[in-house]
């Protein structure tokens, strides 16, 4: 057992005698080429060129990839017909469907509205929905834009003059011939941080994502302003629409009962049958009132769309005529 821990000892011993050996030997290599540079250790530019350009490659973390977009070419099970019946709209034109058809960015103009392309423009011009979206864009992007200094050194100066009054009793220091002694002080200060690990690469990528986040949201907004607009236009035609046509019916109900109430007079109908009339316009009327109430509400809608007060309501209303743009 002894000799066993006397030759590991000797183990021992042996191999930090080496250790130190190739130590010194190290030591003596980088004295002599200190030596011969003029008693200064040196790198050469194509070594120091390489190792910042290994050490500029070491970002930490993980590189994010854009996943692919999923593979569909459609909305339903089923492949669409090419047509479709118009579904007794009164137009004698059948739906159609056109596959890979590029919508134009104002999409709203395929409806020939003049009074609908003039709210849409003023809406975008007025909308605090969209100017918000607009100035968070700007607010990204110019972060993004302040977050690339990093990768600049950062220069600081200051400057300081005082002038000291020397008292009579002693002499001026140096070769001043006067009492007073003016002091200047200018101080330049340069500061660089290299990106060895990539935290300001990642800063930046951080920035730039938060600023096309942004944009997309500035589209989205976009998008969904114009989409309620024309969504509710075509809602206030639609209610227009069955106004007029209840007070038709209103009108018609009135004219029947005026009818039955002469026959009743002439003794050909009886007194229920005009109870009836009485009630079926009753009824009508009834519907009246809702509607109208619909139709202010989709009215004060499109003047908060339009980013306008309710007291300046907007003037054109919305029918369910086509109005071609000229």
């Amino acid at each position: 057992m002894r000799r066993f821990k006397s030759h590991s000892q000797n183990a021992e011993h042996h191999m930090r005698t080496s250790s130190r050996k190739e130590e010194s030997g190290v030591a003596r290599a980088l004295a002599r080429s200190a030596v011969r540079n003029g008693g200064k250790l040196r790198i050469s530019g194509g070594a120091a060129c390489l190792t910042m350009t290994l050490l500029a490659g070491c970002a930490v973390g993980p590189d994010f990839l854009e996943p692919a977009a999923p593979d569909v070419t459609r909305y339903t099970k089923e492949p669409l017909k090419a047509a479709s019946a118009s579904a007794g709209s009164g137009l004698d034109q059948n739906q159609r469907f056109v596959q890979d058809l590029d919508i134009p960015g104002q999409w709203w103009a395929a409806f020939h509205s003049r009074p609908l392309n003039d709210l849409i423009e003023d809406a975008l011009k007025h909308n605090a929905d969209l100017q918000t979206a607009q100035a968070a864009l700007r607010v990204a992007y110019q972060a993004a834009e302040a977050q690339k200094s990093a990768f600049w050194p950062t220069v600081g100066g200051n400057y300081n003059s005082q002038t000291i009054k020397v008292a009579s009793e002693v002499s001026p220091p140096g070769s001043t011939p006067g009492d007073y002694l003016a002091l200047h002080t200018l101080q330049l200060d340069v500061a660089y941080s290299p990106d060895v690990f990539g935290l300001v690469r990642r800063g930046v990528e951080s920035a730039q994502a938060q600023t096309a986040n942004q944009q997309y949201q500035l589209e989205a907004t976009y998008l969904t302003l114009t989409s309620n607009v024309v969504a509710a236009a075509v809602q206030e035609a639609s209610l227009r629409a069955q106004i007029e046509s209840t007070k038709k019916i209103i009108k018609i109900e009135t004219d029947l009962l005026g009818l039955l109430k002469r026959q009743l007079a002439l003794g050909q109908v009886a007194v229920a049958d005009v109870l009836v009339q009485e009630a079926a316009l009753a009824a009508a009327e009834l519907l009246l009132p809702p509607l109208d109430k619909q139709l202010a509400q989709q009215r004060d809608l499109l003047t908060a769309l339009a980013g306008r007060y309710p007291s300046n309501e907007i003037e054109r209303p919305f029918n369910c005529e086509v109005q071609q743009t000229g």
